[in-house]
């Protein structure tokens, strides 16, 4: 059986959990504030391939968005609304006083997750979301599903939905392969074509851009390095959800190396500018801001409607 241990208390007196899964070639551990990708462990490398909060404090403040789970609409919405239902939404105003970004401060990541079903290499978190909460209508229930396998992690996770509502999720770990101050040398690839400039406020403008000739491309393995260049973009890999496939790989200058699967649309890169740049997170999800961007994906689900997105990380070292 997984090791489950008390992590702490949040501010509010809830308990979290620190669940350790175990394979021949890795351990996981997953907090149940926020179903936190809170530590990943290569056997063979003598440091964390993620960074996150080592304390609850940190997890509930700074540290927030560190391996977590965003939910119900990870990204910003601009104006902290959108139509939804054929009905105009107005959600917490949480960036610059004027946009919502990650859901405000009842999104999923923000919440204890109960603990359904666990053994030595898999855990299954729940976590209802009720009507109206952050102003996101329908009554949700979400598992996340985490199964380890060898030097795999997959994460699947699931939402049921009784109105129409807005879902766009994404685990929102940073990584950095090295176990350095940045992630300077790390090396990155990724299968997509076009990505999606930003105005000064990082929304999406609504302009699907080439990345031929820009900085951008990264379509072959490509070194990086903190503002060389600088990221909070997302990257086109489709216009809809699709079968399970490869679509990025990150690989450090120890050898170590991060490959990504994912069903969805996008994948956000962002270069962790507000923590010394000290890792990458690496965001598989559907295209940000979409109800509000004319022929951007829809992220609606109707009522009694359900959807399921699958992320895979395979890690590797050389």
């Amino acid at each position: 059986m997984a090791q489950i241990t008390k992590f702490g208390r949040t501010a509010n007196g809830g308990l979290v959990q620190r669940v350790m899964l175990r394979s021949e070639e890795m351990h996981v551990a997953v907090l149940t504030l926020g179903a936190t990708l809170q530590s990943v462990r290569l056997d063979g490398v003598p440091y964390d391939l993620t960074v996150a909060a080592q304390n609850v404090a940190d997890a509930e403040g700074a540290m927030c968005y560190y391996g977590s789970l965003i939910a119900p609409v990870v990204n910003r919405l601009t104006g902290a609304a959108a139509q939804v239902g054929g009905q105009t939404a107005q959600f917490e105003k949480n960036f610059l006083g004027k946009h919502v970004l990650h859901s405000g401060l009842s999104g999923a990541q923000h919440q204890v997750w109960d603990i359904v079903d666990v053994s030595d290499s898999a855990l299954t978190l729940a976590l209802h979301l009720p009507d109206g909460m952050g102003g996101f209508s329908g009554n949700r229930d979400v598992t996340a599903r985490f199964n380890l396998n060898g030097a795999q992690l997959q994460m699947d996770v699931t939402v049921t939905t009784d109105a129409a509502t807005l879902w766009n999720v994404a685990n929102h770990s940073y990584w950095n392969l090295d176990g350095s101050p940045d992630y300077a040398g790390h090396g990155i690839q990724v299968a997509a074509d076009h990505y999606l400039p930003t105005d000064s406020e990082f929304i999406p403008t609504g302009a699907i851009a080439n990345v031929t000739g820009t900085d951008f491309d990264f379509r072959a393995l490509r070194s990086i390095a903190p503002q060389q260049p600088p990221l909070d973009n997302s990257f086109c890999l489709g216009s809809a959800q699709e079968p399970l496939r490869e679509v990025l790989m990150l690989r450090g200058t120890s050898g170590v190396t991060l490959r990504l699967s994912t069903t969805e649309a996008a994948v956000q890169l962002y270069d962790c500018r507000h923590d010394a740049f000290a890792a990458v997170a690496i965001e598989a999800q559907n295209w940000p801001d979409a109800p509000n961007k004319a022929g951007f994906p829809s992220i609606e689900l109707g009522a009694g409607q359900s959807r399921t997105q699958s992320t895979v990380w395979h890690f590797s070292k050389e």
